[in-house]
């Protein structure tokens, strides 16, 4: 299939490579990619990267190399029946947006997949763990692309300026570079404008003016959402404020809904502050309150605000981790049932059971305190809460330890690492 280039086309598609040694990028998988281009039978595969990475381009040099019939379709711009009629006479399909196919859409591949009527060359930005069907995804090799890196985006640069017949400063290039964050795509649509500026426009300190903001893409069913929000809450954990708040930006830069962001600092605060710094919970809630009052762009005040705060406390995972050990007892052991002196009788016949016989009321007594057991008699002896010394843990845990009288040790249960 030959594809003819008009004066009209974008400069994306008068500089696509010819062939693949002409392809920049992707070293980590170029043996593969080698070697599907020798094999006898191109398998059918899919591409997984973020936009801009040449997936769609890397599948079309793949089927220009076997040199038979194929065509390129867009998945939401064509059904299954009006697919079903492009197929015929055609030996590859270069599908882009698979993830924009519905499971059952996806279904439609699977028998001529299988009998090897046609070879599809798939691409698609979301997980392909969550968003192809693991019956399709078993027919076909996955290629992970990354972003492009910077000295693969000079090279692009350098092929298009040749192209565009224009000559940019090493400063020019390096600004429209960090502009194109990793994609090819918008690093030629900005080279593209740059091309019809005047020659004394180019220089880097005029672009930085004049050149279109990038929209740096959220990608929120993507690896990125979770990656960048992992990222800002290990940053967090780790007590850098520099990270988290840098990660926030990205977060924030991408068009992240600010509600994710702030459950994930409700949490955060639970799980890796907690009572260390009882306070960060009450930072966090209000931080979602505030946010949601004033709204975007405003927001990122009180986020900032939040999430240095929070970088900054002490940490404890006591609570978050007594609780694992608690579920962990729960599973392995069932539910006990609760001692008769715990249990309200609100009827004559519990009374006569036992119900609440024997319960000490703490207010009744000094410091309303008192000594009795409270776990079912037979985990009496577990200690599922083990407190930190960080912040304002030792002083929460001081006043109980003052008040218990002596009594047999509860036995710590074996250390679990509890945490992402």
């Amino acid at each position: 299939m030959k594809l003819e280039l008009t004066d009209n086309q974008p400069l994306a598609d008068r500089i696509r490579p010819k062939k693949i040694d002409e392809f920049f990028g992707q070293n980590h998988i170029r043996e593969r990619v080698e070697a599907f281009e020798r094999s006898k039978r191109l398998p059918s595969l899919l591409l997984f990267g973020p936009p801009g990475c040449g997936k769609s381009t890397l599948a079309m040099l793949l089927a220009k190399s076997t040199g038979r019939h194929f065509m390129r379709i867009s998945a939401p711009e064509s059904g299954i029946t009006a697919l079903r009629k492009q197929l015929a006479g055609m030996d590859i399909l270069i599908l882009d947006e698979l993830h924009r196919f519905s499971k059952a859409q996806q279904d439609f591949f699977l028998p001529i997949l299988e009998s090897g009527e046609i070879t599809l060359l798939a691409t698609t930005t979301e997980n392909p763990s969550f968003s192809v069907t693991r019956q399709l995804l078993s027919r076909l090799h996955v290629l992970r692309l990354r972003s492009l890196g910077k000295t693969d985006l000079l090279a692009i640069c350098n092929r298009a300026c040749e192209e565009l017949e224009i000559e940019l400063s090493e400063d020019s290039l390096n600004l429209i570079t960090s502009m194109a964050g990793g994609d090819g795509r918008s690093l030629l649509n900005l080279l593209e404008y740059t091309s019809q500026l005047p020659a004394e426009k180019r220089e880097a300190e005029n672009l930085r003016k004049i050149l279109p903001e990038t929209v740096i893409r959220g990608d929120r069913d993507g690896d990125s959402h979770y990656e960048l929000a992992s990222a800002l809450i290990k940053s967090i954990r780790g007590s850098d404020p520099d990270a988290a708040l840098y990660y926030l930006g990205c977060l924030i830069e991408s068009g992240e809904d600010p509600k994710f962001i702030t459950r994930r600092l409700i949490i955060s605060a639970g799980e890796d502050i907690g009572l260390a710094d009882p306070y960060a919970m009450t930072m966090a809630v209000s931080c979602q309150q505030a946010v949601e009052f004033i709204g975007m762009p405003e927001g990122f005040i009180p986020l900032s605000e939040a999430v240095v705060y929070l970088a900054l406390a002490p940490k404890s995972n006591s609570t978050y981790a007594a609780y694992h050990t608690v579920k962990q007892e729960i599973r392995q052991n069932g539910m006990l049932p609760v001692p008769l002196h715990l249990r309200n009788a609100t009827t004559s016949l519990q009374k006569e059971w036992g119900y609440g016989r024997n319960y000490l009321y703490p207010h009744s007594y000094p410091n309303s305190y008192v000594e009795q057991e409270y776990l079912p008699p037979e985990i009496a002896d577990r200690m599922f809460y083990d407190p930190k010394d960080q912040g304002e843990e030792p002083r929460l845990n001081a006043w109980l330890k003052g008040q218990r009288r002596p009594r047999r040790q509860r036995k710590r249960p074996e250390p679990k690492k509890w945490g992402k």
